[in-house]
């Protein structure tokens, strides 16, 4: 059916190259390219006797567009499937306008220089992909990605209209090591280190880094203490879904995660501002990213589960109504299906599914838009078919 050219060839690009593999029929071909062409050419080698795929690899600086433009020229997708890091969104973009290329990401642009992530600057590329009859799809991961499609499932089958949205991201799972991060360590910490916030009323609440504590009986991991993070889904969602009171996003961490975090915060470790170190300049949180264990390490030690999904309360046929759409993903599952674990995994399968149903034409229209904006039907039934099946309670213990 179509060609996938996939940047990147971290943990959420292995898990997605594995899926598109085992979908053979929608990805006839796909290019793997990274930095370090040798993780891709030894993905190719682990995958290309398993699937009738074919497989091609290729080095790039996703930093420079004209190498992006020279490669998408040469290979000719029908997709270009972001899977780098956030830092080389508009790049990537910038390649797929010139190129007239579909595409899509997980995750939304961060500059290197501010720990600040947010939509502005993609859809500031709306006229553009919309003039030159593209589509680019946004943040097609879990959360975002996965929280948005429920979202728009929600609204469409379930309310008339939805007041409220609380976002959960549970992870109980445990790698052993005293502190480890699930994904990128750079952008996990950035994440997680920033002033919270939320969405009430038409505008932004903040709070303090860790401020707001909540306890959650989570189905198939049990209790955890979650905490309201900014999370960019809140940004488009709010913009999205009409009616829209409130929306907020918990994420659970443990205390020896916690513990640590705050030490590396209080010596700086955690700092992006660049320090002279022996005559060079050196960022101490990418120093720290390296010291740190690979998360595409994590896959083998990882044991537990993840419950990730979406609490709404609004309203039906003049009464009210809450409904909560989550998916429990096994660590060790994941890991014996495509050697990653959960957190890569909930991220990697979304991608495949967005890149597939923008080959089907099912997701195509031209201009730049968040997963909540297409039509959810198809990539909720893609949901249980590709190992993220979905869960209904339609009686959920609400978060106060």
């Amino acid at each position: 059916m179509g060609k996938a050219l996939i940047i990147g060839c971290g943990g959420v690009a292995s898990v997605a190259i594995h899926k598109c593999c085992q979908n053979s029929e929608v990805f006839e071909e796909i290019c793997i390219a990274s930095r370090t062409k040798s993780k891709c050419d030894a993905l190719k080698e682990k995958l290309q006797g398993t699937t009738s795929t074919k497989i091609s690899t290729a080095q790039v600086d996703a930093d420079k567009v004209e190498e992006l433009v020279a490669l998408i020229e040469k290979f000719r997708p029908d997709v270009v499937m972001n899977l780098a890091l956030p830092y080389q969104d508009l790049t990537i973009m910038d390649a797929c306008l010139a190129t007239r290329t579909d595409y899509l990401d997980t995750a939304n642009y961060e500059p290197e220089d501010t720990a600040k992530f947010e939509y502005k600057w993609q859809w500031a590329y709306r006229d553009r992909f919309r003039e030159a009859g593209i589509t680019a799809v946004l943040g097609c991961g879990f959360d975002p990605g996965v929280t948005g499609v429920f979202s728009a499932y929600a609204l469409k089958h379930e309310f008339d209209e939805i007041h409220y949205i609380d976002i959960l991201d549970c992870n109980g799972g445990d790698h052993g090591y005293p502190f480890a991060t699930n994904f990128n360590p750079e952008i996990n910490i950035r994440e997680v280190s920033a002033n919270g916030s939320y969405w009430e009323d038409g505008h932004w609440v903040e709070t303090k880094p860790m401020e707001i504590k909540r306890e959650y009986d989570f189905a198939g991991v049990g209790k955890k203490d979650m905490y309201l993070l900014h999370h960019e889904e809140l940004e488009s969602l709010a913009l999205n879904i009409p009616g829209i009171k409130r929306i907020r996003f918990f994420m659970t961490f443990g205390q020896s995660y916690l513990t640590h975090l705050k030490c590396l915060e209080d010596v700086g470790m955690t700092s992006i501002k660049p320090i002279l170190y022996e005559g060079r300049e050196i960022v101490p949180l990418q120093f720290l990213k390296a010291v740190l264990p690979d998360p595409a390490s994590l896959g083998p030690r990882t044991v537990g589960k993840t419950n990730i999904g979406c609490i709404f309360q609004g309203v039906k046929d003049g009464k009210e109504k809450t409904y909560y759409l989550y998916n429990i993903c096994d660590h060790q599952e994941c890991y014996r299906e495509v050697g990653s674990q959960a957190i890569s995994y909930t991220t990697g399968v979304p991608a495949m599914i967005g890149a597939m149903l923008m080959l089907q034409g099912k997701w195509k229209k031209p201009g730049v838009f968040n997963v909540e904006e297409f039509d959810p039907d198809p990539f909720m039934d893609a949901l249980n078919r590709w190992g993220l099946p979905w869960q209904e309670d339609r009686h959920p213990v609400l978060v106060d």
